[in-house]
């Protein structure tokens, strides 16, 4: 018998099997219907002498089956048993509901195969939609840790604590414990991981702009520098990085310095690409600067022979004008300073002197402590106390213990210096604010106070007039030579030009002084588009081998001969050719009238024009990119020393400096790319005691 032969009844054998099974099944399925049938009659029967049962409304029986006889209730996930009261209350039930591990997972994983997860958009990335997969991985947690910690500077330690761990495990079972030793090699690869992504960036860049400052750690005894970038990148936005942080052994001298800042040029590749340097007015700093001029110059040619190198801080210039006439009524500030600590000193005289205030109807209703360091601070602290002179006056009549309320000779010499450093607090206000700004917005700020000090110095009252020649001394000690820096910057404004530097010199200097600096800028000007043209020429000319050519040399030769000595065209083109010549960008851009207020918005940013108009003026637009992102004033980099307050505290003395320069630099580099902004503490008073510390050597800085 064949093979095929055989297999037939063999098949028809397993169908008849397989229909008698499904005979077996429905019948069985009809016995079951039949006894449900009776069943549910017999609970008719019943329901004449029983109270109806409530339906189970409740969505925790989505989780519980119900057994012996509904006496007991299991859960689904995990089989546990729970005994229901006669009340039948859920209360147990959803509690294990909450906490059930397995119920968790179990969602977890249903979830993932019905809808795709998308991470959370953020601020800096509104728009982007990052497709997730669902389930946890301790890897990227661990990451996203190490970005907290160095982002908010959050100690190490504070993944140790069991409180955080907890919370972690009960929206996350299957979180780890992140040990300090860990979170720390995590910060260093995110660091190395950053660096090489912004020193990648850097390459694109055709000149970067430093500031730089020290700082001394009063709990480690050890000196540091910061070194932080300004440049403007290829989308037209001003950025600033810090670069490094770093540890100066002593001795910490002008070479030292020097060191140091080539040091950090050459590990970011950017030692051809320094365009300046922004310092305070330290001597140390003025050999530290004229060291690496000498140094830079043997290897390339600087911007306008060096001329703009060197950008002195103009908050630090500010801050020695003012601190000369605070010294005039130190005493005075002392009491007013002391009757705003006394009064805040205990709850009971916060209550007896806001009960004054309310009896005067004042606005205010706070006082405003002082840093000592910090005049701008000390100014807020004065102006906002002469708000609450009647009311200190009332809480003397009512606290006998109260003995250091001024006079009213005090109040009014209070009064006429704060009117004078008004105009001092803003031009700080500005070059010192959140929002970092650009150079065009300084000179303005400058010509003011000199104004101001011109107008009290020649006032009728004596305190006043003393008080302004004073501080207009030390003005003109600093300010005697032009800055450059802050008037190029002008004449690259659009709604300023070269008028601004006309109507301003005079006022800041002599006739004389006025005509030879409003002269020097214009040369300036001059010699750095110069500059730029020939660089741009060089970058723009193509060079190609002769292989690359079209056609052999031989034909080319001809036919250059064939055009170059056609004659009679040249001729002809010679007598049609109009005797102007094409203006430069820098002709035709001082040539036009400046913008007026009309033309402009309410919110106007130079940059943002000149990115409008670089097609218009492309060597130019280049110009005043370079010029608008140098900063004027060292704060940028004084910054970072109050979050180095924070790093390296009391509890963490035994930082390294490697990682103190890990969580600083690669903080701020993870602010930026997650779109934060640094909140800053109102009062550092370490930072701003080692600001105090500086003022002896920038009074021993060279004149300029």
């Amino acid at each position: 018998m064949s093979m095929e032969e055989s297999s037939i009844p063999l098949t028809v054998n397993s169908v008849i099997d397989e229909s008698n099974e499904v005979n077996l099944e429905i019948n069985k399925q009809i016995d079951t219907a039949g006894q449900e049938t009776q069943e549910n009659a017999e609970e008719k029967e019943e329901e004449g002498f029983q109270t109806k049962k409530r339906k189970k409304i409740s969505e925790v029986w989505n989780d519980f089956d119900t057994v012996d006889g509904s006496k007991k209730a299991k859960c689904k996930h995990c089989q546990s048993l729970f005994t229901l009261g006669k009340s039948g209350a859920t209360s147990s039930l959803l509690r294990h509901r909450l906490n059930c591990v397995k119920r968790k997972i179990n969602l977890r994983a249903a979830e993932q195969q019905t809808k795709l997860s998308f991470l959370p958009t953020d601020s800096a990335s509104p728009s982007i939609l990052t497709l997730h997969s669902g389930k946890f991985d301790m890897e990227q947690m661990r990451e996203a840790a190490a970005h907290w910690i160095m982002m908010h500077e959050h100690p190490f330690t504070i993944l140790d604590e069991e409180g955080f761990n907890l919370m972690m495990r009960r929206g996350m079972p299957e979180w780890q414990k992140i040990s300090r030793t860990t979170c720390r090699a995590d910060c260093m690869k995110i660091y190395e991981i950053e660096k090489k992504r912004l020193k990648k960036s850097l390459e694109c860049v055709d000149k970067i702009s430093l500031t730089t400052d020290c700082w001394k750690s009063k709990t480690k005894k050890i000196e540091y520098m910061v070194v932080t970038g300004h440049w403007i990148d290829s989308c037209w936005n001003l950025q600033k990085r810090v670069l490094s942080f770093i540890n100066i052994p002593p001795p910490r001298g002008g070479l030292q310095i020097s060191d140091a800042i080539f040091k950090c040029m050459k590990e970011w590749g950017i030692e051809n690409k320094v365009f300046t340097i922004t310092v305070d007015n330290a001597s140390s700093n003025d050999l530290a600067i004229r060291y690496m001029k000498d140094t830079i110059q043997r290897s390339r040619t600087l911007a306008c022979e060096g001329n703009l190198f060197h950008v002195r801080c103009c908050a630090h210039i500010l801050n020695l004008c003012v601190q000369d006439g605070l010294r005039e009524i130190e005493g005075i500030i002392g009491n007013i300073r002391e009757s705003v600590e006394y009064v805040n000193r205990s709850e009971a005289r916060r209550v007896q002197f806001a009960e004054c205030v309310q009896q005067l109807q004042l606005k205010d209703k706070k006082l405003i402590r002082d840093c000592k360091t910090r005049w701008n601070s000390t100014f807020e602290m004065l102006s906002c106390a002469l708000k609450f002179k009647e009311a200190f006056k009332m809480f003397k009549e009512r606290d006998p213990f109260y003995g250091c309320c001024p006079q009213e000779e005090e109040w009014d010499k209070t009064q006429k210096i704060c009117s004078l450093l008004e105009a001092f607090w803003t031009a700080t206000h500005i070059i010192s604010g959140s929002e970092y700004p650009t150079s065009n917005l300084f000179l303005q700020e400058v010509q003011k106070i000199k104004s101001a000090l011109d107008i009290y110095a020649q006032h009728e009252d004596l305190f006043l007039k003393q008080l302004a020649s004073k501080m207009k001394e030390k003005f003109d000690k600093y300010w005697g030579d032009c800055n450059l820096l802050m008037a190029i910057a002008a004449v690259l404004d659009p709604t300023k030009k070269m008028l601004a530097v006309e109507f301003c010199f005079p006022k800041l200097y002599s006739e004389l002084d006025a005509s030879k600096h409003i002269s020097k800028v214009k040369e300036i000007i001059n010699s750095l588009y110069e500059e730029y043209v020939v660089e741009e020429t060089n970058k723009g000319v193509p060079h190609l081998p002769e292989s690359e050519s079209f056609g052999s040399s031989s034909v080319r030769r001809s036919q250059q001969n064939s055009v170059y000595n056609w004659d009679d065209f040249d001729e002809y083109y010679a007598k049609v050719e109009t005797s102007e010549t094409k203006k430069s960008e820098l002709v035709d851009y001082l040539e036009k009238g400046r913008l007026k207020k009309n033309e402009i918005p309410k919110i106007f940013s130079c940059l943002e024009w000149w990115r409008m108009n670089r097609m218009q003026y492309p060597i130019l637009s280049k110009i005043a990119a370079d010029i608008l992102a140098i900063p004027v004033s060292s704060v940028a980099s004084e910054a970072t020393f109050s979050a180095g307050t924070r790093v390296i505290d009391s509890y963490r003395s035994s930082l390294s400096p490697d990682t103190v320069q890990t969580l600083l630099c690669g903080g701020d580099w993870l602010r930026y790319i997650h779109g934060l902004k640094k909140k800053t503490k109102k009062f550092d008073m370490e930072f701003w005691k080692h600001m105090l510390n500086k003022e002896e050597d920038m009074e021993i800085a060279a004149e300029f």
